[in-house]
């Protein structure tokens, strides 16, 4: 069983309680959020994803990372956990507990967050001087929406048409990820990944 958590907590307070914790929490100004668990059809794109990019980056400087590790947003003094990210940046590589240069970011959409990744998470991204790209799978509609970082600093949105949400038919689009100088196939993303049940069945 973990500690309790503390009324009041820093950065530096949330690092060592957390490491305490059976659960993940995410952080954000002094605020903790507990994690809940994810559908198999969310964390099989989750990794179809990762496994992808890994492969791709294979033997470069670039690493590629899932779910358990921490992203760090100094300008929202924030602490999350992306779904998929790949960061290049030598220092990170020194980072054991979080990362805080990702060059993309990807986050699988659910019911409960995807307002959050869609609005304020979003926003903390963008503060992020090394992020180019912010890539959002949404598992239910088969969706998949591409956010760029242009030239003058604008993120502009690259939308893809909807894979099969049956997970019968996952064609799609291909997407393209400048950042990693990746395509990503849609049959890829959504490979045997099972249709999601319907609410309320387990």
């Amino acid at each position: 069983m973990g500690n309790p958590q503390p009324a009041q907590m820093d950065a530096d307070a949330f690092l060592a309680w957390e490491a305490e914790q059976p659960e993940k929490h995410e952080f954000v100004a002094g605020e903790v959020f507990a994690m809940g668990g994810a559908s198999d059809r969310h964390v099989t794109i989750s990794l179809n994803v990762a496994s992808a990019l890994r492969e791709h980056l294979r033997g470069g400087p670039c690493r590629t990372f899932i779910a358990d590790m921490k992203l760090r947003v100094e300008a929202a003094d924030a602490f999350f956990y992306p779904d998929v990210m790949v960061t290049c940046d030598p220092q990170d590589r020194g980072r054991e507990q979080y990362k805080q240069a990702p060059l993309l970011v990807v986050e699988v959409l659910s019911p409960s967050t995807e307002a959050f990744d869609r609005g304020a998470k979003f926003a903390a991204y963008r503060s992020l001087a090394s992020l180019q790209e912010y890539l959002m799978i949404d598992p239910a509609s088969g969706a998949v929406e591409l956010y760029r970082r242009d030239p003058e600093d604008h993120w502009v949105l690259y939308t893809h048409e909807a894979c099969d949400a049956t997970g019968r038919d996952a064609t799609g689009d291909a997407v393209e990820l400048r950042s990693v100088g990746l395509t990503l196939e849609g049959g890829r993303i959504f490979e045997d990944a099972p249709p999601e049940s319907p609410a309320g069945e387990a």
